[in-house]
């Protein structure tokens, strides 16, 4: 597949007129050619002008159109083959083999979504039937479906340039929901972004959906702000930085008519040791935990950046073992030149607190970006006095607090900010504790773990990849998983329809899950 450095808006290959950039090999410092356009206001006015123009017949579509379109999708990514893999490891750094999965993952999420299109719970439908004789006042028939809010800006992470990206899940679940896509491609890996997003190019032709349902941009940040602004865009999906979070959420509550922001931003993902687990497998807990920290340079938002336990001899043999084997990791390329820079800071400044011990470090990498991991440690009271030890630094590097008691450690965990996830180290001895932490990490987190890591995000029904600010901004809401598709969608209440006028799901919705009187009913 050829790449020129175009931008897609619509059917159209377009060449950005405001300055030109080129990806940067992180591992070597060099730029990769071609290079890529920059959008300015006239390519974000015509992209959201044909996207805002094909909403209407988009979420139209029957629910087999739709799923067929999402798998097409799959189907021309998988077809670029080899290709796709090359570039990306070009851009990222990134291995093959973390590649090629997480190429499965975007294929995987997008037959997902068109499964869950399929299924049609996703529209949950509401019949209340017509009561004429009710006393002492009449009920009139009424039908409720979910419709699309509209276009979609979706923003790539830098982190995952497949799965988070171009064609990943919040495009998945935008297009499930029946909402055109405007992406803004992440300048990191722009190769990348441009094979997938001729993949669904291609895909919107071959299924014969209008050309605005799928546009791409490469675009300055002052851009971008721009597209969120434009007034038929009416949600937005980011994933990123808290900053760049905010700047989005800012923009989008300033319009005349603000719209949801759905960022996933900042987490440090605490990880709790239990007394009992950590007197019986304190060592095996510290490799476990440094082969989670330093998985990926430790560029995941899931990243175990805090670790709270009880001080003591225990919790010197978790120490010594992650030391251990954390001295023993080599450092490896980080996504890109500015991100390693700013790992590098914060590891330094962290390591300059008063009261902040450095543990442990990892080995220096080859190349200018490699990132070399690092463990601290400090105790709750210097914690819970300075609220910039649970910043996050993006990267292999955590801080182990040390607690004098569980109600310490109790204390800490209620000090902490919003999280995507938590975990608990724990064994059955350990239930009463637990039990006792149970409430703070449910008002703090999406996800909570018992005797796992929390890297790794299963794309499933179940899944909650979200949580209070700053790790989203919106508690209320998953990226990852099938419930990710409500954060694009809104109610819509049909009263004393004739069947004539009915949208066809309320019609005749014998094919899908419904409620009807208050009964819950199964589809076909």
């Amino acid at each position: 597949m050829m790449m020129n450095g175009d931008a897609i808006i619509g059917a159209a290959s377009v060449r950005g007129a405001e300055g030109e950039f080129r990806a940067v090999d992180p591992s070597s410092g060099a730029e990769i050619e071609p290079a890529f356009g920059l959008a300015g206001s006239a390519d974000v006015e015509r992209a959201c002008t044909l996207a805002w123009d094909a909403f209407d017949a988009y979420r139209a579509t029957t629910p087999d159109v739709r799923a067929g379109f999402l798998e097409c999708i799959a189907r021309n990514i998988l077809d670029i083959g080899d290709d796709l893999i090359v570039r990306a490891i070009q851009e990222s750094g990134l291995p093959r083999a973390r590649l090629e999965g997480e190429r499965a993952r975007t294929v995987g999420q997008l037959r997902l979504f068109a499964a869950t299109v399929r299924e049609g719970g996703w529209m949950d439908l509401h019949i209340d039937e017509a009561m004429p004789a009710r006393q002492p006042l009449p009920r009139a028939d009424l039908r409720q479906r979910h419709i699309g809010l509209g276009p979609v800006a979706v923003f790539g992470a830098s982190n995952f340039p497949l799965a988070f990206s171009v064609a990943g899940g919040d495009t998945a679940s935008s297009l499930a929901a029946g909402c055109p896509v405007v992406v803004k491609a992440h300048g990191a890996h722009p190769g990348t972004s441009a094979l997938v997003g001729r993949a669904v190019q291609g895909a919107v032709r071959e299924c014969g959906l209008p050309e605005g349902v799928f546009s791409m941009l490469f675009a300055s940040n002052e851009v971008a702000i721009r597209l969120v602004t434009d007034a038929r865009i009416k949600a937005v999906g980011f994933t990123g930085s808290r900053r760049g979070g905010l700047a989005l959420v800012a923009a989008a509550n300033a319009r005349p008519e603000p719209i949801p922001v759905y960022a996933e931003m900042s987490s440090i993902n605490p990880v709790c040791l239990l007394p009992a687990a950590l007197g019986r497998r304190a060592a095996g807990i510290g490799q476990g935990f440094i082969a989670s920290l330093t998985l990926g340079s430790g560029q995941f938002c899931t990243n175990p950046g805090l670790v709270l336990a009880l001080a003591g001899p225990d919790a010197d043999v978790f120490l010594a073992a992650a030391a251990d084997a954390l001295g023993g990791q080599i450092g490896t390329t980080m996504l890109t030149p500015g991100i390693h820079g700013a790992y590098c800071a914060g590891v330094e400044r962290l390591g300059g607190v008063p009261g902040v011990t450095t543990v442990a470090r990892g080995l220096a990498g080859n190349g200018p970006h490699a990132g070399q991991a690092a463990l601290f440690t400090t105790g709750a009271a210097a914690f819970l006095s300075d609220p910039a030890l649970q910043d996050e630094i993006f990267g292999a590097s955590s801080l182990v607090v040390l607690c004098t008691d569980m109600e310490e450690m109790r204390r800490v965990l209620e000090a902490l900010e919003g999280q995507l996830t938590a975990t608990l180290q724990m064994d059955d001895d350990d239930i009463g504790h637990a039990r006792m932490l149970l409430p703070a990490l449910e008002r703090r987190a999406g996800r909570i773990l018992v005797n796992g890591y929390p890297t790794g995000v299963e794309v499933s029904d179940a899944m909650v990849h979200g949580g209070p600010f700053p790790a989203t901004s919106d508690a209320r809401a998953t990226s990852v998983g099938t419930l990710a598709i409500r954060r694009f969608l809104r109610p819509v209440c049909y009263q004393d329809f004739p069947a004539a006028l009915l949208p066809a799901p309320l019609a005749a919705p014998e094919a899908y899950p419904r409620r009807v009187n208050g009964s819950p009913l199964l589809g076909a």
